[in-house]
């Protein structure tokens, strides 16, 4: 077996570039009232609420509608904690621990992935700015690219900075975009007549449960398998665990509730265009301003977030400490994505993401808790080019997870988890020694 060897120490000049190649050290820790505002900024966004908004129409308000919500945000948050545990313990990205379970050049498939779904959101989030100030302020369309060539760059600049300047946006940002989203649930839940108006919806009913639960979890699974690129800086297992599930289950959780919530009540409604869309919801409730504000807000929390996850991954995949610069190549190829036209495959991306992503987080922790033993070897350790292990199951486990998802059978994410989890163990015990 070929075996790829790397020499890896903890540089204290990587601070600057927030540790992309090593171990987050004990004295850039962070406490628990600095990561969760972080982690809730990042869930916070609008494609979360348009993924609740195709959701919510579908199905009775209770108890169909809030028992997917709950299963589906239990499902995200339970794995994106999981990992989050292993990051705080090991102060390791996701990229970093799939060293060890893909090989060091087989993780390059990781990096490869979980780029390029942080990519397309991030395209379509400048897309969907542009396309909303047509639609509400009626900017001319051919103004669409300068719109999207302003922020796609504008909203990068947090993440070149680095966590510290994330941190800083969450802390204002979260707590006001809570305070908005409430106001509109309040003025719906008024106008729909309370809880016998929402009782007395009658749902469309065209979307099955499993495709239902795999857009509410697919909607963030990506994020939730890199959430590690800020739950490493975690000062404990318990802040990390605690930071991530108050982001996944409750954060995200209310955002997929209130694009429900807005779309079920709104669907029949003639002068709201889109009832997913919950900018146009509240510019029907006379909120225009501040739903303005509050799309701002949401885009900017997580589109820095979700540049600085591929500059992460960019960094691993080419070896190199130099984040930053794969922020503004990140910007670039996104910027082309959205004048390409991605906005229009939102649903179909969703559906993929559920798919194909989860099954690499649980293989990362069948490594460490059942393989491993709760323990990592040191970074420098050499590790196979391949480990084929980990590419094997990660193969085996997407295909079932995207067959059973034609077939209607179970929950995609839920299928490729375990599938991942049952065959990486089976095979790491069966093939021969995967660690020099």
């Amino acid at each position: 077996m070929s075996i790829s060897t790397e020499s890896q120490y903890v540089d204290r000049s990587q601070s600057g570039e927030d540790y992309p190649l090593s171990a987050v050290p004990a004295e850039s820790r962070k406490s628990l009232w600095s990561l969760a505002p972080l982690l809730m900024g990042f869930t916070l966004y609008s494609g979360t609420l348009f993924a609740g908004g195709l959701v919510g129409p579908q199905f009775r308000f209770f108890p169909d509608l809030l028992g997917l919500i709950l299963v589906g945000n239990l499902i995200l948050g339970i794995y994106a904690a999981g990992l989050a545990y292993i990051a705080a313990n090991t102060g390791l990205t996701t990229v970093l621990m799939s060293r060890f379970s893909f090989g060091n050049i087989g993780s390059r498939w990781v990096d490869f992935i979980l780029g390029f779904t942080q990519i397309g959101w991030y395209a379509w989030g400048s897309a969907l700015i542009a396309d909303l100030l047509n639609k509400l302020l009626g900017v001319p369309e051919s103004l669409n690219w300068l719109t999207i060539l302003f922020f796609t760059y504008f909203f990068c600049w947090t993440a070149y900075i680095g966590y510290r300047a994330m941190d800083w946006l969450s802390r204002i940002a979260v707590p006001a975009m809570l305070i908005l989203m409430l106001w509109s649930l309040s003025i719906a839940a008024g106008q729909v007549g309370g809880w016998q108006g929402l009782q007395a919806i009658t749902p469309q009913g065209e979307m099955t449960i499993g495709a239902a639960l795999t857009i509410i979890v697919g909607t963030f699974v990506s994020g939730g398998t890199q959430a590690t690129n800020w739950s490493r800086f975690a000062n404990s297992a318990k802040t990390a665990t605690i930071g991530t599930l108050a982001a996944f289950f409750l954060a995200n959780g209310f955002l997929i509730f209130t694009g429900a919530f807005c779309a079920l009540v709104y669907s029949g409604v003639s002068d709201v265009a889109d009832s997913s869309d919950i900018v146009q919801v509240m510019a029907y409730q006379g909120l225009l301003f501040w739903g303005l504000v509050l799309l701002f807000l949401n885009m900017w929390t997580t589109q820095d977030n979700t540049m600085y996850a591929f500059s992460v991954a960019g960094a691993h995949m080419f070896r190199t400490n130099k984040r930053t610069w794969f922020v503004l190549g990140g910007a670039t190829i996104a910027l082309i994505l959205a004048w390409a036209g991605i906005y229009e495959a939102l649903v179909p991306y969703l559906i993929l993401l559920g798919t194909f992503i989860p099954p690499i987080g649980g293989i990362i922790m069948a490594d460490f808790w059942l393989y491993r033993r709760g323990a990592f070897p040191p970074l420098d350790q050499p590790q196979p080019a391949f480990n084929w292990a980990g590419i094997i199951s990660y193969v085996v486990a997407s295909a079932i997870a995207y067959f059973s998802s034609q077939a209607n059978i179970g929950i995609a994410p839920i299928n490729g988890i375990v599938a991942a989890v049952i065959i990486y163990y089976v095979l790491a015990k069966a093939l021969p020694t995967q660690t020099s």
